[in-house]
């Protein structure tokens, strides 16, 4: 009884994956073509005719990343078996390039709006800390210049006479 089960269920699987196949092949040069799911990278490929070509199947330009997960018999690559491969199957398989989620614009606006988030937060700590609570600290002969070795560059705050300015 099981193995009665199994084999119709197992024609019925090819039966779906000889239709998937079928769905998935180019139409005719006469008909307009189909309507696949919705992707950003659905731009076609100009149809020559290259001769080392000859019968092959025209594919759409669809990366295989915009395919259901489920209901393939390979679901990694997200392809049935003895389905034709693209031309270009290198970059439309499931290890080419990845498919944008976003479109570019929205991420550039996205991007340019937390770029101006971190900028104008680091311009915000630089002017609204407050000023130190103390008197900075100023050193007697002019700034320890002897003491300090007598270079120019070391000198330090010049001390200021307060008394002997009254």
């Amino acid at each position: 009884m099981n193995t009665s089960l199994a084999v119709a269920r197992r024609a019925a699987l090819r039966a779906r994956a000889a239709a998937r196949v079928r769905t998935y092949v180019a139409p005719a040069a006469t008909q307009a073509p189909a309507p696949t799911s919705p992707a950003p990278l659905t731009a076609t490929m100009p149809q020559d005719d290259d001769p080392q070509l000859a019968d092959y199947p025209r594919l759409p330009f669809v990366s295989k990343q915009t395919r259901p997960a489920r209901g393939w018999e390979d679901q990694q690559f997200r392809r049935n078996y003895g389905e034709p491969l693209h031309e270009q199957e290198e970059v439309l398989s499931m290890w080419g390039p990845d498919v944008p989620v976003v479109p570019p614009q929205t991420a550039l606006r996205w991007f340019s709006i937390a770029v101006l988030g971190f900028v104008s937060f680091g311009v915000f700590c630089n002017y609204a800390h407050p000023q130190i609570p103390a008197v900075r600290r100023e050193y007697p002969f002019a700034g320890l210049v002897s003491e300090l070795g007598g270079y120019e560059e070391n000198k330090a705050r010049v001390e200021q006479d307060t008394e002997a300015d009254e």
